[in-house]
């Protein structure tokens, strides 16, 4: 085992905590193959007097015992005892892992006591070339290979949605096996990641709000939504106004327009709504000062959200 016996995971990305987690699990249980000392412990089943005397107990069974303790961040109670009692943890032989799902504030005691008494690890939603670099070794570790446009086109339909983009990666491989994946692929294959929330920013837009689309855009940002992830369905959006306002002034039937765009049901109701307030000269001028803020967060012209905020004031 390790000289360090507190170990500390957390973040919003929970596809990949959650991996290194099981890859944590997996190497204790080959270092103590009956696993009969490895205890799990959830926020609702916390209680401080039993994590301490699992830690004070020596086990009859050979070997450190391990404790994975989830959410204990949200236990006050909890939290204040460890804080008081720290040093007889941080002397244990025993391995103690934490792990939460969200975000810690920098400021927050526990964090900092882990931080500088264990190993920690924050899994933080990726993007950029960050998200392209691991969407590639996903690729890798499938045996697949992809042409240069595969990678893109996935980040436009599901953004940096971790859990998604592994199961579609997944399946993209299974269904190209031994051959090179291309964009048309992914058209085929995935079904774009539908943010109902972001049709609000669209309806806000449409009705030359700006004010309120700002303000829904910001709201995104605030819980944690990506720039680029934004853009990304604001793009895509768009994208489908100029198809349905095309088969519109075609004038295509709902049922011709849902089939010939292969578009979910709800996205194409939402659209034709929208379509009414642009004529096809708006939509084809938005389209592309979307492209252009686009080239701008990507050359490093300008920063995503300051990129936005020039795109909605734009439009």
């Amino acid at each position: 085992m390790p000289k360090t016996m507190l170990i500390f995971l957390y973040g919003p990305d929970t596809y990949r905590s959650r991996q290194k987690l099981n890859e944590i699990i997996e190497n204790y249980k080959k270092a103590h193959k009956k696993g009969l000392n490895l205890k799990y412990f959830e926020e609702k089943d916390l209680d401080f007097g039993e994590i301490q005397n699992e830690i004070q107990q020596t086990s009859i069974i050979a070997g450190n015992k391990m404790l994975i303790l989830e959410d204990t961040f949200s236990n006050v109670d909890f939290k204040e005892k460890f804080l008081k009692n720290s040093k007889n943890f941080i002397s244990s032989k025993d391995l103690i892992l934490f792990y939460e799902e969200r975000e810690i504030s920098g400021t927050n005691s526990l964090l900092k006591l882990l931080k500088k008494s264990g190993k920690s690890q924050e899994f933080k939603l990726l993007e950029g070339q960050n998200l392209k670099n691991w969407i590639k070794k996903e690729f890798n570790s499938c045996g697949a290979k992809t042409e240069s446009l595969v990678i893109e086109k996935l980040i436009n339909f599901l953004g940096n949605d971790s859990w998604q983009l592994s199961n579609e990666i997944k399946k993209l491989a299974t269904y190209k096996k031994n051959k090179i994946i291309q964009a048309r692929d992914v058209e085929l294959l995935v079904k774009p990641k539908i943010d109902v929330d972001i049709f609000k920013t669209i309806d806000a837009i449409a009705e030359k709000n700006k004010k309120q689309a700002l303000s829904l855009l910001h709201k995104h940002l605030e819980k944690g939504d990506s720039p680029l992830y934004l853009l990304s369905m604001i793009n895509f959006q768009f994208r489908n106004l100029i198809q349905i306002k095309s088969l519109v002034e075609k004038n295509c039937t709902y049922q011709n327009i849902q089939k010939s765009t292969k578009l979910h049901p709800y996205v194409v109701k939402k659209s034709l709504w929208q379509a009414r307030s642009f004529s096809f000269p708006e939509l084809k001028k938005i389209y592309q000062k979307i492209f252009k803020a686009d080239i701008n967060i990507k050359t490093g012209r300008i920063d995503p959200e300051t990129a936005l905020d020039l795109l909605i004031t734009e439009i």
